[in-house]
């Protein structure tokens, strides 16, 4: 009759580490995937709400956001110029429908791509007032400056810039957060091994 083997103290060590190990790394992926703006979504679902706002108010003259988006014979009469169109065209698929989707599904990437559409929304914001103001080719200027629209559509993109790049980093912040104390427990148990194995040095004979 064979004699079961004793079982080494190290294995019971390993395999409590691995079960960690294996829990880290669902949780570091779920991490990967997912953010968690906390009370920041408040402030961007407010955001989203001026954004949407912006489009109904007068871009320029009588000229709504609406109109910018559709280029409608207002819009034309009002010489919209093609950075405002962007301007608009911006805000609704990043600020709107993009933050929209992210603070819904929670996808990091979702937000990511917000935060880059929001911060090119700023700049082509600044262009599309400063083309309200300056003359066009042959010294025509615009019949109208800047709307109440226009401007809240800038301000809310940028407040939707700052809050989602807070938001991107805080998860980026965790996610190595999570790395460094994989590498920790790694290093623990490499240490704990080392000095079982010392203490046994004929434990695996």
């Amino acid at each position: 009759m064979s004699e079961t083997p004793d079982r080494n103290p190290g294995d019971l060590s390993d395999e409590a580490f691995k079960a960690y190990e294996r829990d880290l790394r669902k949780a570091e992926r779920k991490v990967a995937g997912e953010i968690d703006p906390g009370a920041r979504a408040l402030v961007v679902a407010v955001a989203v709400l001026v954004a949407m706002v912006s489009l109904v108010l007068p871009h320029t003259g009588s000229v709504s956001g609406l109109d910018v988006l559709a280029y409608t014979e207002s819009a034309e009469a009002e010489r919209v110029t093609i950075v405002s169109r962007i301007f608009v065209w911006l805000v609704a698929l990043f600020g709107i429908v993009a933050s929209m989707l992210a603070l819904v599904t929670r996808r990091w990437v979702l937000a990511w791509v917000a935060l880059c559409g929001c911060a090119i929304a700023c700049v082509a914001g600044m262009l599309a007032w400063w083309s309200r103001n300056t003359p066009g080719i042959g010294g025509v200027e615009p019949p109208s400056g800047v709307g109440i629209g226009l401007i809240l559509g800038w301000v809310a993109v940028f407040v939707l810039t700052f809050h989602w790049s807070r938001v991107v980093w805080a998860r980026s912040s965790y996610q190595l957060a999570i790395e460094a104390e994989r590498r920790r427990q790694a290093a623990e148990q490499e240490a704990y091994a080392t000095a079982l194995y010392k203490k046994n040095p004929d434990a695996d004979a």
